[in-house]
């Protein structure tokens, strides 16, 4: 039986997170904060929500850590497949539509998590919101999790086309912190995947 907390409160016990996704003139930055939160539990102030797809698709996540990593793992799969069997790297919409495929296959018993798939390939710099059951919607930027309200009216706010990467890296700085600000389930610092031309770059930042 479910304790009463668990019942009336039911939102607390699924996890939480801040993760933004932002297109800019030069590529594509993922970034998420690092805590992971079950309920009134911090379970980890360094989780990892943010992956490497191929080399030059990444992903950022907000939901349980297990989901993300096994959703992510396989469409890593398929991207690799695909470059073998074609002799040329997936494109960005592609992976997006084979997560979709993946997490509309498990609706019945849905894998956890809300994704943020952006990358550059010869058509440019692009990015999808995923839901749990597979929804794929293109965006300029976007952000999921439990501090999703927060940091999009900072994107709405600031976002402009043509931004270069140090002026968006800034902006996604600025709405996960006051995401994580109001959020108690999102904090300890921000994960970031930037993508360009060049490859993929991570980095880190600790608060």
């Amino acid at each position: 039986m479910d304790r009463p907390e668990q019942a009336q409160y039911p939102y607390l016990w699924v996890p939480g997170a801040t993760t933004v996704g932002l297109v800019c003139s030069e590529g594509v930055i993922l970034a998420s904060e690092k805590r992971v939160s079950y309920g009134y539990l911090v379970v980890s102030r360094g989780g990892k929500k943010v992956f490497k797809i191929s080399d030059h698709i990444g992903a950022a996540c907000a939901g349980l850590v297990s989901d993300m990593q096994i959703l992510i793992r396989e469409v890593e799969a398929y991207a690799n497949l695909f470059k073998m069997d074609v002799g040329r790297p997936m494109p960005v919409r592609s992976a997006a539509k084979v997560m979709s495929n993946l997490l509309f296959t498990r609706r019945l018993f849905p894998l956890i998590t809300q994704t943020i798939v952006g990358g550059i390939d010869d058509d440019g710099a692009s990015l999808y919101v995923l839901d749990i059951l597979g929804s794929v919607i293109p965006d300029k930027y976007a952000v999921v999790g439990s501090g999703a309200e927060i940091a999009m009216g900072v994107l709405e706010e600031a976002y402009k086309d043509g931004m270069n990467i140090e002026e968006a890296k800034d902006l996604v700085i600025r709405a996960v912190k006051s995401a994580i600000s109001r959020d108690v389930m999102s904090g300890d610092g921000i994960d970031f995947l930037i993508i360009t031309k060049d490859g993929i770059r991570e980095e880190a930042m600790k608060f």
